[in-house]
């Protein structure tokens, strides 16, 4: 843990370092980097960083992302961050409209034959996890019960568990499209970082989470990351694991805290802090490097 916080300091680090001439010539040596990075809030980064110029205003994406903070390490020949807060499957392939802004165009818009790196975070969305939030209201209502999953349970049919099953084919399919319009592109699928500590009963009231729903809530997690990696596995994609323990949100550390709850840092509710994207950065480095 020690070794991943030191080497999120020092993602950060390069993230404001201007290019060397070394950096600059060893990247004259090998074939061009053309990255794109596809996905949803926690690729987006919202409220950790200003806004990227430019990018329509409903996506909230950060120039301090886990996309931007891989380019400026990369300095890949060419970058494209498409990524957008609240996007679904579908908005890979279909544009993505907000209240107020232009909307985002649709994601595979930036995917060509000369793209040669592809990472994304996508399904959260699509099995409806923002009904996290339902469940920090309930949790008010009865700390020491489950009433979240008494509600997503009720009558017998769960609907994390429904939702999660629907979502694992169009994962599948939004991987295959990738395959299919960038076919010289390596591509790493991050999955989720922990909201919830490994164990015990979580950290009512900083992560409003009601004492009996938290096994509930840790479990729906772990099935989300386990579609992602089986999705991942049967497409050929390299799946980067970012459900650490130890840097859940309720760490009192704010170095080891990489998702926030009710923020303390910037950060939208229940979604990566800017360490979280240092983070996500550092594993997805790795993995892209020990691809070669």
């Amino acid at each position: 843990m020690a070794r991943r916080a030191l080497a999120a300091l020092s993602i950060l680090a390069a993230a404001v370092t201007l290019p060397t001439a070394t950096a600059t010539s060893a990247r004259a040596e090998t074939a061009p980097i053309r990255y794109v990075a596809l996905g949803d809030s926690y690729t987006a980064g919202p409220l950790t960083s200003l806004f990227q110029p430019g990018s329509p205003l409903g996506c909230l994406r950060g120039i301090g992302n886990y996309p931007s903070i891989v380019a400026r390490t990369l300095r890949p020949a060419s970058f494209k961050d498409v990524s957008c807060s609240g996007a679904k499957t579908k908005h890979f392939t279909e544009a993505q409209s907000f209240s107020i802004g232009r909307p985002n165009p649709p994601q595979y818009d930036a995917l060509s034959t000369e793209t040669t790196l592809v990472s994304l975070t996508i399904g959260g969305n699509d099995i409806g996890f923002s009904k996290a939030v339902r469940c920090f209201e309930l949790s008010y209502s009865d700390p020491e019960g489950s009433p979240c999953k008494d509600e997503l349970t009720a009558g017998g049919v769960d609907q994390f568990a429904q939702s999660i099953a629907a979502a694992a084919p169009k994962v599948g399919t939004a991987l295959a499209g990738i395959a299919q319009r960038a076919p010289n592109a390596k591509v790493f699928l991050l999955n989720y970082p922990l909201i919830l500590p490994a164990e015990g009963n979580g950290c009512f009231p900083w992560v409003p989470i009601a004492k009996g729903d938290v096994p509930y809530l840790r479990d729906v997690q772990k099935w989300l990351n386990g579609m992602l990696a089986d999705q991942a596995a049967q497409h050929g994609v390299t799946l980067v694991d970012t459900a650490e323990p130890g840097h859940d949100a309720c760490q009192p550390n704010p170095l080891k805290r990489w998702v926030e709850g009710i923020p303390t840092q910037f950060a939208a509710p229940a979604h990566p802090n800017m360490w979280g994207e240092a983070a996500m950065a550092s594993l997805l480095l790795e993995a892209v490097r020990a691809a070669g």
